[in-house]
């Protein structure tokens, strides 16, 4: 089970590189957050990528400007 009060550790997002473009676009879909025990996520997502071709990714999620301005 999930610890839901606390922040996301992760965000989940939705990558889909076009043909001949070296950079996908990132689409952030959702979050995500360890069980208790360690072994596993719960996973949130907010949207859906309806592409066959989007690649999902989990990356550790990170501050972003507005909150650290907020934490000093």
């Amino acid at each position: 089970m999930s610890n839901d009060t606390a922040r996301p550790t992760h965000r989940v997002f939705a990558v889909i590189k076009k043909q001949g473009a070296d950079k996908g676009v990132w689409t952030e879909i959702g979050a995500c957050w360890p069980h208790k025990d360690a072994k596993g996520f719960a996973v949130r997502l907010s949207l859906i990528p309806i592409d066959a071709n989007a690649e999902i990714v989990i990356r550790e999620a990170r501050e972003t400007n507005a909150e650290e301005g907020a934490a000093s």
